[in-house]
Protein backbone atom coordinates (compact mmCIF):
# COMPACT_ATOMS: atom_id res chain seq x y z
CA UNK A 1 0.00 0.00 0.00
CA UNK A 2 1.36 3.43 -0.97
CA UNK A 3 2.25 5.63 1.98
CA UNK A 4 0.41 8.96 2.14
CA UNK A 5 2.66 12.01 2.24
CA UNK A 6 1.81 14.12 5.28
CA UNK A 7 4.78 16.48 5.57
CA UNK A 8 7.71 17.92 3.68
CA UNK A 9 10.66 20.17 4.39
CA UNK A 10 10.33 23.77 3.18
CA UNK A 11 13.11 26.36 2.94
CA UNK A 12 12.25 29.43 5.01
CA UNK A 13 14.28 31.66 2.69
CA UNK A 14 13.09 30.79 -0.83
CA UNK A 15 10.15 28.42 -0.30
CA UNK A 16 11.81 25.45 -1.97
CA UNK A 17 10.61 22.00 -0.91
CA UNK A 18 12.36 18.71 -0.27
CA UNK A 19 11.13 15.24 0.69
CA UNK A 20 13.82 14.91 3.38
CA UNK A 21 15.78 17.25 5.59
CA UNK A 22 18.98 18.80 4.28
CA UNK A 23 21.41 21.15 5.95
CA UNK A 24 21.64 23.23 2.77
CA UNK A 25 18.70 24.24 0.63
CA UNK A 26 19.09 22.66 -2.85
CA UNK A 27 17.43 25.70 -4.50
CA UNK A 28 18.93 28.84 -2.93
CA UNK A 29 21.88 27.40 -1.00
CA UNK A 30 20.83 28.73 2.43
CA UNK A 31 22.10 26.79 5.42
CA UNK A 32 19.85 25.47 8.22
CA UNK A 33 16.71 26.86 6.57
CA UNK A 34 14.79 23.60 5.94
CA UNK A 35 11.80 23.24 8.31
CA UNK A 36 9.28 20.42 8.34
CA UNK A 37 5.72 21.51 7.52
CA UNK A 38 2.45 19.64 7.11
CA UNK A 39 0.89 19.28 3.67
CA UNK A 40 -2.47 17.93 4.83
CA UNK A 41 -3.96 21.43 4.85
CA UNK A 42 -3.66 21.73 1.10
CA UNK A 43 -6.57 19.36 0.58
CA UNK A 44 -8.81 21.21 3.07
CA UNK A 45 -7.77 24.74 2.21
CA UNK A 46 -10.56 27.30 2.04
CA UNK A 47 -8.95 29.06 -0.89
CA UNK A 48 -11.22 28.52 -3.86
CA UNK A 49 -9.03 30.00 -6.55
CA UNK A 50 -9.90 32.47 -9.27
CA UNK A 51 -11.01 30.19 -12.11
CA UNK A 52 -14.40 30.65 -13.75
CA UNK A 53 -16.96 27.98 -14.59
CA UNK A 54 -16.36 28.30 -18.31
CA UNK A 55 -13.87 29.91 -20.65
CA UNK A 56 -14.71 33.18 -22.38
CA UNK A 57 -13.44 34.92 -25.48
CA UNK A 58 -11.00 37.77 -25.03
CA UNK A 59 -12.87 39.74 -27.69
CA UNK A 60 -16.12 39.52 -25.71
CA UNK A 61 -16.46 42.90 -23.98
CA UNK A 62 -20.01 42.43 -22.68
CA UNK A 63 -18.75 41.55 -19.21
CA UNK A 64 -16.17 44.34 -19.00
CA UNK A 65 -16.88 46.85 -16.23
CA UNK A 66 -14.75 49.98 -15.97
CA UNK A 67 -13.80 50.88 -12.40
CA UNK A 68 -12.13 54.27 -11.99
CA UNK A 69 -9.12 54.47 -9.72
CA UNK A 70 -9.63 55.79 -6.22
CA UNK A 71 -7.24 58.58 -5.27
CA UNK A 72 -5.60 58.02 -1.92
CA UNK A 73 -5.25 61.69 -1.07
CA UNK A 74 -1.45 61.23 -0.92
CA UNK A 75 -0.05 62.43 -4.28
CA UNK A 76 3.26 60.58 -4.02
CA UNK A 77 1.50 57.31 -3.23
CA UNK A 78 -0.89 57.82 -6.15
CA UNK A 79 2.10 58.35 -8.44
CA UNK A 80 3.73 55.06 -7.41
CA UNK A 81 0.45 53.11 -7.65
CA UNK A 82 -0.07 54.36 -11.21
CA UNK A 83 -2.76 56.95 -10.50
CA UNK A 84 -4.67 55.50 -7.54
CA UNK A 85 -6.09 52.34 -6.03
CA UNK A 86 -7.62 49.70 -8.31
CA UNK A 87 -10.59 47.86 -6.81
CA UNK A 88 -9.83 44.25 -5.93
CA UNK A 89 -6.06 44.69 -6.04
CA UNK A 90 -3.65 43.08 -3.58
CA UNK A 91 -0.80 45.43 -2.64
CA UNK A 92 2.29 44.45 -0.67
CA UNK A 93 4.47 47.08 1.03
CA UNK A 94 7.87 46.06 2.40
CA UNK A 95 10.69 47.84 4.15
CA UNK A 96 13.11 47.84 7.06
CA UNK A 97 11.80 48.09 10.63
CA UNK A 98 10.93 51.67 11.52
CA UNK A 99 11.02 52.89 7.91
CA UNK A 100 7.38 54.05 8.01
CA UNK A 101 5.20 51.19 6.74
CA UNK A 102 2.64 51.37 9.56
CA UNK A 103 2.69 55.16 9.46
CA UNK A 104 1.87 55.39 5.75
CA UNK A 105 -0.87 52.77 6.14
CA UNK A 106 -2.51 54.72 8.96
CA UNK A 107 -2.28 57.93 6.94
CA UNK A 108 -3.81 56.12 3.96
CA UNK A 109 -6.69 54.93 6.14
CA UNK A 110 -7.19 58.50 7.37
CA UNK A 111 -7.28 59.97 3.85
CA UNK A 112 -9.75 57.36 2.64
CA UNK A 113 -11.95 57.79 5.73
CA UNK A 114 -12.16 61.52 4.98
CA UNK A 115 -13.78 60.52 1.68
CA UNK A 116 -16.50 58.69 3.63
CA UNK A 117 -15.08 55.19 3.06
CA UNK A 118 -14.90 52.53 5.76
CA UNK A 119 -11.47 51.05 6.40
CA UNK A 120 -10.70 47.91 8.38
CA UNK A 121 -7.22 48.22 9.90
CA UNK A 122 -6.01 44.83 11.16
CA UNK A 123 -2.89 44.81 13.34
CA UNK A 124 -1.13 41.71 14.53
CA UNK A 125 1.82 43.54 16.08
CA UNK A 126 0.28 46.43 18.04
CA UNK A 127 -2.59 46.79 20.47
CA UNK A 128 -5.51 49.13 19.90
CA UNK A 129 -4.11 51.54 22.49
CA UNK A 130 -0.75 51.72 20.70
CA UNK A 131 -2.43 52.45 17.38
CA UNK A 132 -4.57 55.15 18.98
CA UNK A 133 -1.46 56.77 20.47
CA UNK A 134 0.21 56.91 17.07
CA UNK A 135 -2.99 58.22 15.48
CA UNK A 136 -3.18 60.93 18.15
CA UNK A 137 0.41 61.92 17.47
CA UNK A 138 -0.35 62.19 13.75
CA UNK A 139 -3.58 64.11 14.37
CA UNK A 140 -5.80 61.35 12.97
CA UNK A 141 -9.36 60.94 14.23
CA UNK A 142 -11.05 58.70 11.71
CA UNK A 143 -14.60 57.73 12.55
CA UNK A 144 -14.66 55.37 9.57
CA UNK A 145 -11.46 53.54 10.60
CA UNK A 146 -12.18 50.27 12.40
CA UNK A 147 -9.31 48.78 14.40
CA UNK A 148 -9.09 45.02 14.79
CA UNK A 149 -6.17 43.38 16.61
CA UNK A 150 -6.21 39.81 15.35
CA UNK A 151 -3.85 37.35 13.68
CA UNK A 152 -6.20 34.48 12.81
CA UNK A 153 -7.10 34.53 9.13
CA UNK A 154 -10.58 33.04 9.60
CA UNK A 155 -11.53 35.70 12.17
CA UNK A 156 -10.11 38.52 10.02
CA UNK A 157 -12.14 37.51 6.97
CA UNK A 158 -15.25 37.03 9.11
CA UNK A 159 -14.88 40.56 10.49
CA UNK A 160 -14.33 41.92 6.99
CA UNK A 161 -17.52 40.24 5.77
CA UNK A 162 -19.41 41.79 8.70
CA UNK A 163 -18.13 45.36 8.16
CA UNK A 164 -17.88 45.32 4.33
CA UNK A 165 -15.07 47.93 4.21
CA UNK A 166 -13.86 49.78 1.17
CA UNK A 167 -10.28 48.60 1.85
CA UNK A 168 -8.59 46.11 4.16
CA UNK A 169 -5.17 46.84 5.70
CA UNK A 170 -3.21 44.00 7.32
CA UNK A 171 -0.11 44.83 9.36
CA UNK A 172 1.64 42.50 8.82
CA UNK A 173 1.36 39.38 6.65
CA UNK A 174 4.06 37.57 8.70
CA UNK A 175 1.90 37.65 11.86
CA UNK A 176 -1.24 36.10 10.33
CA UNK A 177 -2.00 32.38 10.34
CA UNK A 178 -4.75 30.02 9.28
CA UNK A 179 -6.25 27.25 11.39
CA UNK A 180 -6.09 24.91 8.40
CA UNK A 181 -2.30 24.67 8.62
CA UNK A 182 -0.54 23.37 11.77
CA UNK A 183 2.52 25.63 11.49
CA UNK A 184 3.77 28.67 13.35
CA UNK A 185 2.90 32.17 12.05
CA UNK A 186 5.58 33.55 9.75
CA UNK A 187 6.55 30.21 8.29
CA UNK A 188 6.61 29.73 4.53
CA UNK A 189 3.47 27.57 4.56
CA UNK A 190 1.47 30.05 6.63
CA UNK A 191 2.52 33.06 4.55
CA UNK A 192 1.72 31.23 1.32
CA UNK A 193 -1.70 30.05 2.50
CA UNK A 194 -2.79 33.36 4.07
CA UNK A 195 -1.65 35.31 1.00
CA UNK A 196 -3.75 33.05 -1.22
CA UNK A 197 -6.81 33.58 0.97
CA UNK A 198 -6.31 37.36 0.96
CA UNK A 199 -5.98 37.20 -2.84
CA UNK A 200 -9.22 35.23 -3.12
CA UNK A 201 -11.01 37.65 -0.78
CA UNK A 202 -9.82 40.72 -2.72
CA UNK A 203 -10.83 39.39 -6.14
CA UNK A 204 -14.18 37.89 -5.15
CA UNK A 205 -15.34 40.92 -3.13
CA UNK A 206 -13.66 43.59 -5.30
CA UNK A 207 -12.00 45.07 -2.19
CA UNK A 208 -8.40 46.34 -2.27
CA UNK A 209 -6.18 44.70 0.32
CA UNK A 210 -2.94 46.24 1.61
CA UNK A 211 -0.35 43.96 3.22
CA UNK A 212 2.80 45.11 4.99
CA UNK A 213 5.76 42.75 5.07
CA UNK A 214 9.03 42.44 6.93
CA UNK A 215 12.28 42.23 5.03
CA UNK A 216 15.29 39.98 5.50
CA UNK A 217 18.86 41.18 6.06
CA UNK A 218 19.35 41.05 2.28
CA UNK A 219 16.50 43.55 1.85
CA UNK A 220 13.99 41.08 0.38
CA UNK A 221 10.49 40.57 1.75
CA UNK A 222 10.53 37.72 4.25
CA UNK A 223 8.76 34.56 3.12
CA UNK A 224 8.60 32.68 -0.17
CA UNK A 225 9.22 34.52 -3.42
CA UNK A 226 5.81 33.27 -4.50
CA UNK A 227 4.35 35.96 -2.22
CA UNK A 228 5.58 38.66 -4.60
CA UNK A 229 4.23 36.72 -7.58
CA UNK A 230 0.76 36.41 -6.02
CA UNK A 231 0.15 40.09 -5.30
CA UNK A 232 -0.67 42.71 -7.91
CA UNK A 233 1.70 45.42 -6.67
CA UNK A 234 4.93 45.32 -4.66
CA UNK A 235 6.20 48.54 -3.10
CA UNK A 236 9.47 48.98 -1.22
CA UNK A 237 10.32 51.70 1.27
CA UNK A 238 13.94 52.80 0.94
CA UNK A 239 16.05 55.17 2.98
CA UNK A 240 18.23 55.41 6.04
CA UNK A 241 16.42 55.46 9.37
CA UNK A 242 18.84 58.16 10.50
CA UNK A 243 17.75 60.47 7.68
CA UNK A 244 14.42 62.22 7.21
CA UNK A 245 13.89 61.18 3.60
CA UNK A 246 12.00 58.07 2.50
CA UNK A 247 11.63 56.76 -1.04
CA UNK A 248 8.72 54.54 -2.03
CA UNK A 249 9.58 52.48 -5.10
CA UNK A 250 7.39 50.11 -7.13
CA UNK A 251 9.16 46.91 -8.21
CA UNK A 252 5.99 45.27 -9.55
CA UNK A 253 2.72 46.84 -10.65
CA UNK A 254 0.13 45.13 -12.84
CA UNK A 255 -1.84 48.35 -13.14
CA UNK A 256 0.89 50.90 -13.73
CA UNK A 257 4.55 51.64 -14.35
CA UNK A 258 7.29 50.16 -12.17
CA UNK A 259 9.65 53.06 -12.83
CA UNK A 260 7.92 55.65 -10.66
CA UNK A 261 9.07 56.58 -7.16
CA UNK A 262 7.55 58.68 -4.41
CA UNK A 263 9.59 60.88 -2.08
CA UNK A 264 8.48 61.47 1.51
CA UNK A 265 9.88 63.33 4.48
CA UNK A 266 9.50 61.81 7.94
CA UNK A 267 8.30 64.39 10.45
CA UNK A 268 6.33 64.60 13.67
CA UNK A 269 3.16 64.76 11.53
CA UNK A 270 4.04 61.50 9.77
CA UNK A 271 5.24 61.01 6.22
CA UNK A 272 4.83 64.21 4.24
CA UNK A 273 4.99 64.13 0.42
CA UNK A 274 7.85 66.15 -1.05
CA UNK A 275 6.62 68.31 -3.91
CA UNK A 276 10.08 69.32 -5.18
CA UNK A 277 12.61 66.54 -4.46
CA UNK A 278 15.38 68.23 -6.46
CA UNK A 279 15.28 71.33 -4.29
CA UNK A 280 15.32 69.11 -1.19
CA UNK A 281 18.39 67.15 -2.32
CA UNK A 282 20.29 70.35 -3.19
CA UNK A 283 19.27 72.40 -0.15
CA UNK A 284 22.62 72.06 1.67
CA UNK A 285 24.97 71.89 -1.30
CA UNK A 286 28.31 73.62 -0.64
CA UNK A 287 29.22 76.37 -3.09
CA UNK A 288 32.40 76.00 -5.19
CA UNK A 289 33.70 72.93 -3.39
CA UNK A 290 36.09 70.57 -5.24
CA UNK A 291 34.57 67.15 -5.91
CA UNK A 292 30.96 68.39 -5.76
CA UNK A 293 28.85 68.28 -8.93
CA UNK A 294 25.15 68.36 -9.75
CA UNK A 295 23.75 65.64 -12.01
CA UNK A 296 20.31 65.00 -13.42
CA UNK A 297 19.00 61.45 -13.13
CA UNK A 298 15.68 60.05 -14.23
CA UNK A 299 13.39 57.78 -12.22
CA UNK A 300 10.61 56.66 -14.52
CA UNK A 301 9.29 59.89 -16.03
CA UNK A 302 10.50 62.06 -13.17
CA UNK A 303 13.80 64.00 -13.35
CA UNK A 304 15.85 64.59 -10.21
CA UNK A 305 18.74 66.96 -9.62
CA UNK A 306 21.02 65.50 -6.98
CA UNK A 307 24.46 66.33 -5.67
CA UNK A 308 27.31 63.88 -6.22
CA UNK A 309 30.41 64.21 -4.07
CA UNK A 310 33.81 62.62 -4.71
CA UNK A 311 36.91 62.42 -2.56
CA UNK A 312 40.24 61.36 -4.08
CA UNK A 313 43.19 60.94 -1.74
CA UNK A 314 46.50 59.12 -1.67
CA UNK A 315 46.25 55.49 -0.62
CA UNK A 316 48.14 54.70 2.58
CA UNK A 317 47.72 50.92 2.56
CA UNK A 318 49.17 50.15 -0.85
CA UNK A 319 45.87 48.85 -2.25
CA UNK A 320 43.59 51.58 -3.57
CA UNK A 321 40.02 51.53 -2.26
CA UNK A 322 36.94 52.19 -4.36
CA UNK A 323 33.89 52.99 -2.25
CA UNK A 324 30.60 54.25 -3.69
CA UNK A 325 27.31 54.90 -1.88
CA UNK A 326 24.18 55.16 -4.00
CA UNK A 327 25.98 54.11 -7.19
CA UNK A 328 26.76 50.83 -8.94
CA UNK A 329 30.29 49.97 -7.78
CA UNK A 330 31.01 47.98 -10.96
CA UNK A 331 30.11 50.95 -13.14
CA UNK A 332 32.23 53.29 -11.02
CA UNK A 333 35.23 50.97 -11.45
CA UNK A 334 34.64 50.94 -15.21
CA UNK A 335 34.55 54.76 -15.40
CA UNK A 336 37.77 55.03 -13.38
CA UNK A 337 39.40 52.72 -15.91
CA UNK A 338 38.16 54.97 -18.73
CA UNK A 339 39.73 58.00 -17.02
CA UNK A 340 43.04 56.16 -16.75
CA UNK A 341 43.09 54.74 -20.28
CA UNK A 342 41.49 57.50 -22.37
CA UNK A 343 42.35 60.66 -20.42
CA UNK A 344 45.68 59.64 -18.87
CA UNK A 345 45.04 60.14 -15.16
CA UNK A 346 46.96 57.79 -12.85
CA UNK A 347 44.47 56.67 -10.22
CA UNK A 348 46.00 53.32 -9.24
CA UNK A 349 47.47 54.77 -6.04
CA UNK A 350 44.43 56.86 -5.10
CA UNK A 351 41.58 56.02 -2.75
CA UNK A 352 38.31 57.14 -4.37
CA UNK A 353 35.09 57.66 -2.44
CA UNK A 354 31.78 58.60 -4.07
CA UNK A 355 28.49 59.49 -2.41
CA UNK A 356 25.06 60.49 -3.69
CA UNK A 357 23.85 63.04 -1.14
CA UNK A 358 20.42 62.43 0.36
CA UNK A 359 20.40 58.63 0.40
CA UNK A 360 19.12 58.24 -3.17
CA UNK A 361 20.25 55.20 -5.17
CA UNK A 362 21.03 56.12 -8.78
CA UNK A 363 21.26 53.56 -11.58
CA UNK A 364 20.76 55.96 -14.50
CA UNK A 365 23.62 55.75 -17.07
CA UNK A 366 23.32 59.52 -17.51
CA UNK A 367 25.24 59.89 -14.23
CA UNK A 368 28.48 58.69 -15.87
CA UNK A 369 29.67 62.15 -16.89
CA UNK A 370 29.03 63.53 -13.40
CA UNK A 371 30.98 60.66 -11.80
CA UNK A 372 34.00 61.29 -14.02
CA UNK A 373 33.86 65.06 -13.49
CA UNK A 374 33.57 64.71 -9.71
CA UNK A 375 36.60 62.39 -9.55
CA UNK A 376 38.74 64.73 -11.68
CA UNK A 377 37.57 67.78 -9.71
CA UNK A 378 38.63 66.21 -6.42
CA UNK A 379 41.90 64.89 -7.89
CA UNK A 380 42.92 68.33 -9.21
CA UNK A 381 41.37 70.13 -6.21
CA UNK A 382 39.52 72.46 -8.56
CA UNK A 383 35.83 73.29 -8.13
CA UNK A 384 33.28 73.00 -10.93
CA UNK A 385 30.98 75.89 -11.80
CA UNK A 386 28.06 75.57 -9.31
CA UNK A 387 25.57 76.71 -11.98
CA UNK A 388 26.32 73.75 -14.27
CA UNK A 389 24.43 70.46 -14.45
CA UNK A 390 26.07 67.38 -15.95
CA UNK A 391 24.22 64.72 -17.89
CA UNK A 392 25.58 62.03 -20.22
CA UNK A 393 26.56 58.39 -20.57
CA UNK A 394 30.25 57.63 -21.04
CA UNK A 395 31.35 54.77 -23.30
CA UNK A 396 34.46 52.63 -23.01
CA UNK A 397 36.16 54.54 -25.83
CA UNK A 398 35.62 57.84 -24.04
CA UNK A 399 32.67 59.05 -26.12
CA UNK A 400 29.62 60.69 -24.55
CA UNK A 401 26.37 59.04 -25.59
CA UNK A 402 22.92 60.63 -25.69
CA UNK A 403 20.41 60.18 -22.86
CA UNK A 404 16.65 59.68 -22.85
CA UNK A 405 14.18 62.50 -22.14
CA UNK A 406 16.85 65.18 -22.24
CA UNK A 407 14.29 67.99 -22.63
CA UNK A 408 12.73 67.04 -19.30
CA UNK A 409 16.13 67.04 -17.61
CA UNK A 410 17.02 70.46 -19.00
CA UNK A 411 13.64 71.86 -17.96
CA UNK A 412 14.18 70.66 -14.38
CA UNK A 413 17.61 72.32 -14.31
CA UNK A 414 16.14 75.57 -15.61
CA UNK A 415 13.37 75.56 -13.02
CA UNK A 416 15.94 75.40 -10.22
CA UNK A 417 17.96 78.31 -11.56
CA UNK A 418 20.89 76.56 -13.27
CA UNK A 419 22.43 78.36 -16.24
CA UNK A 420 23.87 75.59 -18.40
CA UNK A 421 23.82 71.84 -18.95
CA UNK A 422 26.88 69.89 -20.07
CA UNK A 423 25.43 67.11 -22.21
CA UNK A 424 26.05 64.92 -25.31
CA UNK A 425 26.71 66.67 -28.58
CA UNK A 426 23.27 66.28 -30.20
CA UNK A 427 21.21 67.15 -27.12
CA UNK A 428 18.46 69.70 -27.66
CA UNK A 429 16.07 71.47 -25.29
CA UNK A 430 13.00 73.57 -25.96
CA UNK A 431 13.85 76.23 -23.40
CA UNK A 432 16.16 79.02 -24.63
CA UNK A 433 16.71 80.22 -21.05
CA UNK A 434 19.38 77.62 -20.35
CA UNK A 435 22.61 77.03 -22.28
CA UNK A 436 23.21 73.54 -23.66
CA UNK A 437 26.92 72.75 -24.06
CA UNK A 438 27.34 69.68 -26.26
CA UNK A 439 30.46 67.55 -25.96
CA UNK A 440 31.47 64.63 -28.16
CA UNK A 441 34.06 63.01 -25.92
CA UNK A 442 34.91 62.89 -22.24
CA UNK A 443 38.10 64.82 -22.92
CA UNK A 444 36.08 67.66 -24.49
CA UNK A 445 33.75 67.76 -21.46
CA UNK A 446 36.61 67.92 -18.96
CA UNK A 447 38.29 70.67 -21.02
CA UNK A 448 35.04 72.67 -21.01
CA UNK A 449 34.71 72.31 -17.24
CA UNK A 450 38.33 73.37 -16.75
CA UNK A 451 37.93 76.69 -18.55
Amino acid sequence: MKKTKTSEFVCQECGGTSAKWAGKCPDCGSWNSMVEESVVARETSTWTGLTQNQSVSLADTSGVVEHPRTHTGIPELDRVLGGGIVDGSLILIGGDPGIGKSTIMLQLAHKLSEQGKKILYVSGEESENQIRLRASRLGIQGENIFLYTETCMERILSEADKISPFALIVDSIQTTYTLKLPAIPGSVGQIRETAMQFLSFAKQNNIPVFLTGHVTKEGMIAGPRMLEHLVDTVLYFEGDNRLFFRILRAVKNRFGSVNEIGVFEMSSQGLLPVKNPSQMFLSERPASSPGSVVMCCLEGTRPFLVELQALVTDSTYGIARRTSIGLDSARVTMLIAVLEKRIGYHLGGQDIFLNVVGGLSVDDPAADLAICAAVVSSLRNKAIDPHTVLCGEVGLTGEIRSTTHFAMRASEARNLGFLRVLAPLNSKAESPEIEIVGCETLRDALSELGK
